[in-house]
């Protein structure tokens, strides 16, 4: 028992240290360096050095409690600012995936729509224009290298908006929603009355996959809140607004790779346990053979649902 509790304990410092103290840590000392020289004195290392000596040479720093203290008031403020970070973060996961039900949200999905219903129309004019040079395997048709370069182009341009016709103000929302078109317009099944009961019967494998790509979009959402806290840091120390940029710029590159994954693994797991489940709620039978139908999608909805 005494090694499993020392195991745990272990680990939950380790967690500890890592999502509270340490991030907090450097903020607060960010926050303790740019207060300290501002503005005007932004890299002087000598006037921070004078700060520092004249702060060591204080009596009370001498006495052992009073030192202890400091620490345990410096670690809780590192852990608070920590917190407020994930508050922050969480916001900020709701806030991207939102729907566009306020008018600034749906002026936003109107415009993302705009410009995808341009993009589509421009490649689906593409596809026209391109001459066929030849036919490929699974009758496929071959086209010119410059057109093919163009429509592959367009294409992604458009798949960078959406993968389907925008309905949310933005990508990390509508990366959400194609997954549960795409998995309506196979199966006939609602991946949101779906997902909860396909959780419970994923494998370990499978969770633990999933898990980590939703605990990197949250990893980046708490990335996203840090450069909010370095940007107001910047109002009273200027090269904070330098680590604000970098936060922000990782945090949407993490983000957005961190969802995607999410997003395919959630269809990739129904892909793969769907038919799974339908047996096991007793729409399919044991021996049933064949990709998971529509009628038996409509009727896992139905039963999800509690539907009359």
């Amino acid at each position: 028992m005494n090694p499993l509790l020392a195991t745990l304990g272990g680990k939950l410092t380790e967690r500890w240290l890592n999502l509270l103290v340490l991030p907090g840590a450097l903020f607060l000392a960010a926050t303790a360096v740019g207060t300290t020289l501002g503005h005007r004195h932004w890299h002087d290392a000598d006037r921070l050095r004078a700060t520092l000596d004249d702060l060591a040479a204080r009596p009370a720093l001498d006495r052992t409690g009073t030192a202890a203290l400091l620490v345990a008031l410096v670690l809780l403020t590192a852990a608070a600012a920590s917190l407020a970070s994930q508050f922050l973060g969480g916001g900020f996961e709701k806030y991207w995936l939102r729907f566009g039900r306020d008018p600034l949200s749906r002026a936003l999905t109107t415009r993302r729509e705009r410009q995808w219903l341009a993009l589509d129309g421009q490649l689906d004019d593409a596809v026209a224009r391109a001459t066929p040079t030849g036919s490929a395997a699974g009758g496929a048709v071959r086209v010119g290298r410059s057109a093919g370069a163009r429509i592959q182009a367009i294409g992604e341009a458009r798949d960078r908006i959406s993968l389907c016709a925008p309905k949310r103000p933005t990508w990390y929302g509508d990366r959400m929603q194609a997954t549960a078109d795409r998995v309506e317009a196979a199966y006939g099944v609602d991946l949101a009355a779906l997902w909860p009961r396909l959780w419970l019967i994923l494998p370990e494998p499978a969770v633990q996959q999933i898990q980590a790509a939703r605990d990197s979009f949250s990893a980046a959402a708490r990335l996203a809140a840090w450069a909010v806290g370095y940007a107001l840091l910047a109002c009273w120390w200027w090269p904070a607004a330098l680590v604000a940029v970098g936060c922000g710029v990782v945090a949407r590159s993490r983000s957005r790779a961190a969802l995607d994954a999410l997003a395919g693994l959630t269809e990739a797991a129904v892909d793969v346990h769907g038919r799974e489940l339908a047996t096991r709620v007793g729409l399919l039978g044991p021996d049933t053979t064949g990709l998971l139908d529509h009628d038996t999608g409509d009727g896992m909805s139905e039963v999800f649902r509690k539907a009359d």
